[in-house]
């Protein structure tokens, strides 16, 4: 019985973990080394103080039914991953968002 208990904590425990949001690795990783990986960002915002927003986004398009699929024209949204950059060039954010803006109406909200 006691294994059982044992076998069941170290998976809830591995399913916790995994179920972190992925980009979370990049934390404390550098902006030059993101790049590196993701390539350059559709766009850069300036957060003042705090350093800069690079800002990646993929455009999904659906079909008819509501589901992801060809590149047709037709309704859409786009998938944005912001990653938060201090001004020694760390990165100490990244979150993901949908939104149905196109990159170059993005703005920041203070």
């Amino acid at each position: 019985m006691r294994k059982v208990i044992l076998l069941a904590a170290i998976l809830i425990l591995y399913s916790c973990s995994s179920s972190k949001q992925t980009n979370d690795k990049w934390i404390g990783d550098t902006e030059k080394n993101i790049i590196k990986s993701w390539g350059s960002p559709v766009r850069v915002l300036d957060n003042g103080d705090q350093g800069e927003i690079l800002i990646y986004a993929e455009q999904v398009y659906l079909k008819s039914k509501q589901e992801e699929g060809s590149r047709m024209a037709g309704s859409n949204y786009w998938n944005y991953e912001y990653v938060y950059v201090n001004k020694e060039g760390k990165i100490y954010l990244c979150r993901k968002e949908k939104q149905n803006k196109p990159p170059q109406q993005i703005v920041l909200q203070n």
